[in-house]
Formats: structure tokens, sequence, C-alpha cells
């Protein structure tokens, strides 16, 4: 009779013919970082919109006296300012480019490999860029809208907002908004950034 080891392993038991053991799931570790992103896409969305919104309504008509017992209808509108019509424009832009590169992100995310390097070097260069486009739109737009509300003694630029006050304060609150944009789009670049270092310092 042959001797029985008791210190050998159990014999393996075979599986089902023709089934072997898959492996476990692999998880998208970059998910966190591409829903931050999502999120601030649609953010950069809402701002934008609203601030469009609120420049493109700011029209304010009041009555000017020209003359004694004499007045006349004058208005103050967005296509009066070349300044506020870039801004409309940037703010436009970015408002479209949000959309667009919030469902690209979504598409990546539900990949299994997330997001390419290739995708967020462009998405680091147009965010880049429009953010430069917008900021100095913004930029523009606060100069302008400093000699209406204070003036210029040396060139002898009279303030506006005194008399137009209602489409000052919408110009003000389009303005706090496209900079909230702007900011927005800075914390994009630096996420996106920060995700590129991860993938290439991985490898």
């Amino acid at each position: 009779m042959g001797s029985y080891d008791a210190t050998s392993p159990p014999p393996a038991t075979a599986g089902p013919p023709g089934k072997q053991s898959e492996p476990p799931p692999k998880h998208n570790v970059n998910s966190s970082p591409v829903v931050a992103v999502v999120g601030l896409r649609m953010f950069l969305f809402t701002t934008a919109l609203v601030a469009i919104i609120v420049m493109v309504t700011s029209k304010q008509t009041k009555l000017i006296p020209v003359a004694p017992g004499v007045a006349i209808p004058l208005s103050a509108k967005l296509n009066y300012v070349p300044s506020l019509i870039y801004l409309v424009t940037a703010l436009s832009v970015a408002c479209l480019y949000s959309i667009v590169s919030s469902v690209i992100s979504v598409l990546a995310l539900m990949k299994p490999g997330g997001s390419s390097t290739k995708l967020q070097l462009h998405f680091v260069m147009i965010d880049a860029l429009l953010l430069g486009i917008l900021a100095s739109a913004t930029g523009a737009a606060i100069g302008v809208a400093y000699v209406g509300f204070k003036g210029n003694s040396h060139t002898r630029w009279n303030k506006v907002c005194n008399t137009y006050d209602s489409f000052c304060l919408r110009s003000a609150v389009s303005l706090i908004l496209s900079l909230v944009s702007s900011i927005t789009l800075l914390l994009l670049v630096w996420i996106s950034i920060h995700m590129l270092y991860k993938k290439t310092t991985r490898r």
C-alpha cells in the first residue's frame, strides 16, 4: 500500500469545463478628477449663460434734458459699447465650448480606460486659449465700466452711471459673472495639467 503524505496540499478541484477564472474588474482611478472637471464645465456654462442674459437685457432708456423744458429719450445698451460686445462674444464661445467639452468628458468617463492623454492635452490647450480670450474681454469691459462709474476728469469724460443706474448695475453683475467664468477656466487648466502630470509620471 502507498503511504499518504499529510503535508501535501489537497488536489485542485477542477471547475466547470471551458470556464476560466476572470480577473477582478479594473476601476477607473481617474474618475474623481474627471467628475470634478465635468462639474466645473457645467458651472462655467451656467455662469457664462447668466452673464450673457443679464448683459443682453441691460438696455435702459432715460429722458435727458437738452434745453430748459426740453428732454429727449436716450438709451444705453450693449450695442453702443464695443468692449461689451467683445465680452458677450467671448462668453458665448465659452458657453458653447462648455457644453461640447462636458459631453466629451462624460463620454470619456464612461470608457473603461478613462480619458486619453491626447484628449486631455487638447482640453488644456483650448481651455488656456479660451481663458486668455475671456480674461482680456473681461478686463477691457471692466476698464470701460470704471469710466462709466467714476468718469475721467483729465479727458473730461463724465460718468453716466448716475443717470443709467439700471444699465450699469446689470453690467456690473455680468462682469462679476464673467470674472467667475475666467477663474473657472483657470481651475480647469490646473486640473487638466495635474491629470496629465499624474499620467506621465505613472508610466
